[in-house]
């Protein structure tokens, strides 16, 4: 067997028991048992977001828990936001706004607005959405809070996005399952490095504990992700999955707004802790040698058909891993597309890895 098939049916192996470890991962079953739902502080922060708060703010009134509060930090906004919560807020108890004015310099956009949000909150847990999203039933409080133990600190949710028509969409759903795949799978066994703030909660004292987002306080992003990734260890993080634990996220509609999105976020990633920034790089590596590498390879290997056959295979996991993840996260995932979506996730990777490697500031959107 020549020096390039072995190549090749190493890279290959690789991506596989990638795979085959994120659908252990995610199918791993909870070593803790429900507890009573806990007491929370749900917080949103919002720019120029009137016409979301419109549809989300009576979706998280109407949820079916004991004990809860909604804190909307109005986030300099420039359209109806603050007379609307001025409004809403004057109808009952549970909703409460916290007004940003001015920014400091020093410090990124949304961090100082959940910084404000969380030091208005009355209660120890807290739990973030953004005004974008819809939870998927009256449950997602409970649910999200009934998952604790004593030593529990930090809950990863999912908010998977919209289904609409068209590529862009489909690509987007795609990206997001597989990035949910990734830390969810991980965090179950054992090694939590992420989480998205579109569905997620921690305790106050752990946020008031480390200073907040004192470390990286200058970074566009990393209020969700890379607060997990400091903050979180196998003790004091549980993961929740189910239909009725899920928020809807509403996608971006151009290419170019959705690039913008991801580069802020892999950007991001270059902040990680070393290991799982190895961990994340091999998996990446190897699904671009897949096809930069094992697929011309193909052509001019003696075993063509042994390396055909595994990249087919490949396939056959992925989208199997995929399907089941999307199932188990309350989702619902067309493995048919597989072999097109990771088609163009190979390029759409490289070129946004790349720029991610080299990017020094990307601005958030307010």
């Amino acid at each position: 067997m020549s020096t390039l098939a072995l190549i090749c049916i190493l890279i290959l192996s690789v991506q596989i028991i990638y795979w085959l470890l994120f659908y252990t991962g995610v199918n791993q079953k909870a070593s803790n048992s429900p507890q009573l739902p806990h007491p929370v502080s749900v917080i949103v922060c919002a720019h120029d977001e009137e016409q979301n708060l419109r549809e989300l703010i009576p979706v998280l009134l109407a949820q079916d828990h004991p004990e809860f509060e909604v804190i909307i930090v109005e986030d300099r906004c420039n359209d109806g936001t603050y007379d609307y919560l001025r409004e809403a807020t004057a109808l009952g108890n549970k909703l409460k706004m916290v007004r940003v004015v001015h920014k400091p310099d020093h410090i990124s956009g949304k961090k100082f607005a959940l910084t404000l949000g969380i030091k208005a909150a009355k209660y120890e847990w807290l739990l973030f959405t953004d005004a974008d999203c819809r939870p998927a039933s009256d449950q997602w409080i409970k649910r999200m809070t009934g998952s604790y133990d004593g030593q529990t600190q930090i809950v990863l949710g999912c908010s998977p996005y919209e289904k609409n028509v068209g590529w862009l969409n489909a690509f987007i759903r795609f990206e997001s399952l597989l990035t949910a795949t990734q830390y969810v799978g991980l965090a179950n066994l054992g090694n939590p490095y992420m989480g998205v703030g579109r569905n997620l909660a921690y305790t106050k004292s752990l946020f008031l504990k480390n200073k907040g987002f004192n470390e990286y306080l200058e970074v566009t992003g990393g209020d969700d992700d890379l607060y997990v990734n400091r903050r979180a260890s196998k003790m004091n993080t549980r993961v929740v999955l189910g239909a009725n634990s899920i928020t809807i996220s509403k996608p971006e509609t151009s290419w170019s707004d959705f690039f913008h999105q991801k580069l802020r976020h892999l950007s991001v990633g270059k902040r990680y802790r070393f290991a799982d920034k190895t961990i994340l790089a091999f998996f990446s590596i190897s699904w671009l040698l897949t096809w930069f590498f094992v697929l011309p390879a193909v052509y001019f290997s003696q075993i063509s058909l042994v390396i055909g056959a595994g990249f087919l295979i490949r396939w056959i996991v992925m989208g199997f891993v995929l399907a089941s993840a999307s199932r188990k996260m309350g989702g619902q995932f067309e493995a048919w597309k597989t072999p097109i979506l990771d088609f163009i996730f190979a390029f759409y990777y490289l070129v946004t890895g790349l720029r991610a490697l080299v990017v020094k500031r990307i601005r958030w959107k307010n």
